[in-house]
């Protein structure tokens, strides 16, 4: 038997030592830091915090045409604006619109990817159809759907004339007008929103499906109990951006319907922009975005809260 003299043995202490004496701070690691955390934090300051922060003091007072504060009113501006069911209606559509684009968007996007991951003859073509639409601008997207929903020409009313079926105005009925930017919406964040979905699905280890294969477990289960559960974080993060970006939309709106018919899709991010730029009501504006702001971290929050504990990592 070999014998091993004690010289021969590091203690293990002093091998986390030497592994720690490795990457021992000194006193200059602190400019290092400075330096490359600089930039960043300048940045971040000067476009988001100083912006946010200028924002809630500005909602706090009354403000002339040129934005400046003139007179400290508290939270007389939210009391106003909880208060007016103008506001309120703009809340409601933007709820709707928000749960609407969210639940087509997953939906499809689900679908989608679950159909482009089947091995299929061909099969690359469609997956490049179903993401082109994350190279369209929103203006690109705004008319090509303009055109679509167009009384006179545009597809839905031929389609419609073929079908002998009675024309729609989707523009000009209020309900149609919202069910107009949802689909709108929906098809521009599609694209992104499949790819993701296809990567997290081909991920999803073969051998658990080639299981459930051997012992005659149908597609449909197959889908709800292996390929969800395994693709849980990307749903979650599919979710919690999907929600964000919809309480966000503006160009769609801006550019097909501009809010109407009757304040149908006057979202509350619209409605900012109307009150500020063209109302000219700086404090309005702003106690609106505090409000739209705590209403996303409010719906971030019970994300967080509840659905984070059903994603399997």
């Amino acid at each position: 038997m070999l014998k091993t003299s004690a010289t021969d043995v590091i203690p293990e202490k002093k091998v986390e030592a030497k592994q720690k004496s490795k990457f021992k701070l000194t006193a200059n690691d602190k400019y290092y830091a400075s330096i490359f955390a600089g930039p960043s934090l300048f940045l971040l300051g000067l476009f988001v915090f100083y912006p946010m922060f200028r924002t809630l003091y500005i909602s706090l007072f009354l403000t002339n045409t040129f934005g400046n504060t003139t007179l400290f009113v508290g939270l007389e501006n939210y009391v106003k604006l909880i208060s007016s069911p103008d506001f309120v209606s703009s809340m409601w559509v933007t709820l709707v619109y928000v749960v609407g684009v969210t639940f087509f968007t997953i939906a499809m996007g689900l679908l989608l990817a679950n159909l482009a991951s089947q091995k299929l003859p061909g099969i690359a073509i469609f997956r490049t159809l179903y993401s082109v639409t994350m190279g369209v601008s929103v203006s690109v997207a705004a008319i090509f759907w303009l055109f679509i929903f167009n009384p006179s020409a545009g597809f839905f009313t031929l389609l419609t004339k073929m079908l002998n079926l009675p024309t729609i105005n989707w523009l000009a009925n209020p309900t149609n007008a919202m069910w107009a930017i949802i689909i709108t919406t929906v098809w521009m964040h599609l694209g992104f929103v499949f790819l993701v979905f296809l990567g997290a699905i081909e991920s999803v280890p073969t051998t658990l499906y080639e299981a459930a294969d051997v012992e005659g477990v149908s597609k449909h289960y197959q889908f709800f109990h292996i390929t969800l559960p395994m693709i849980s974080p990307t749903l979650f993060f599919i979710s919690t951006i999907t929600i964000i970006g919809s309480f966000k939309s503006f160009g769609l709106i801006d550019l097909i319907t501009k809010g109407g018919p009757t304040n149908a899709t006057n979202m509350l991010v619209y409605r900012i922009y109307n009150d500020a730029f063209f109302g000219g009501n700086y404090a309005k504006s702003s106690a609106e975005a505090i409000i739209l702001t705590v209403i996303i971290a409010f719906f971030t929050y019970l994300q967080f809260k509840f659905l984070e504990k059903k994603v399997n990592y």
